[in-house]
């Protein structure tokens, strides 16, 4: 399976040095040097993959990402960062990022990040297609998330938290235990990173996000998918 992947990246040197070095891995590359030529390359090419910086020129990080995400493209966006302030992931996962690295960071890193990322969606997924429970839908096929019959916008990310807790209805979920199955790398992120993304499900879950009946949190453990609450 050829995998294809949008590099949006200003600085030259980290653009074509990640474009030779994917290149030579065999990947399928395409790359973009300021947000609107990135935005335009990404939906012309429909990738699996975008290498998105955060600082562009012309449209900014969180904009390109918000735009893919309304546009409905549902590649793994990987989000490249100078700034290591909490709050500016956050934003970026609200945006529809699924994960980032913060600058500066070797090339070796990246790319046994990106190995990663593939070795994921290039795995077998579980039986489970779709899944209907109250006022949910999904369908973990085409990235479809309905709520009350209405189509709800959700990043790749959010899907296989979604799935794991499909899989594993009722049962106490470690943060630890979403990381190893969701992002899969060795060297994960924090399990805050876990929290920020439970904040943004709530938010489209839950009749009241102040008290969470559906993605309960379990002191000392992690949470608990009740879909019988839906």
């Amino acid at each position: 399976m050829e995998f294809k992947i949008v590099i949006i990246e200003d600085e030259e040197a980290i653009r074509l040095g990640l474009k030779d070095s994917l290149e030579m891995e065999r990947y399928k590359v395409f790359t973009a040097s300021d947000g609107e030529a990135g935005l335009e390359v990404a939906l012309r090419t429909r990738p699996d993959l975008i290498v998105l910086d955060l600082m562009l020129p012309k449209l900014g990080g969180y904009d390109v990402c918000r735009k893919i995400r309304e546009k409905g493209l549902r590649a793994f966006v990987l989000m490249l960062t100078a700034k290591k302030e909490e709050m500016d992931r956050i934003m970026g996962f609200n945006a529809g990022a699924d994960d980032y690295m913060v600058k500066p960071f070797s090339l070796m890193e990246l790319l046994a990040k990106i190995k990663a990322i593939f070795r994921r969606i290039g795995k077998e997924q579980s039986v489970v297609e779709t899944y209907r429970m109250g006022r949910l839908s999904m369908d973990f096929k085409k990235y479809e998330m309905m709520i009350d019959g209405k189509s709800v916008e959700c990043s790749t990310k959010e899907f296989e938290i979604m799935k794991y807790f499909v899989l594993h209805p009722g049962e106490a979920v470690s943060r630890e235990d979403l990381l190893d199955a969701v992002w899969g790398y060795e060297v994960y992120p924090s399990t805050r990173t876990v929290d920020n993304f439970l904040v943004r499900l709530r938010q489209k879950l839950e009749p009241e996000t102040d008290n969470p009946t559906v993605l309960k949190s379990i002191r000392g453990v992690g949470y608990k998918f009740c879909p019988e609450n839906l």
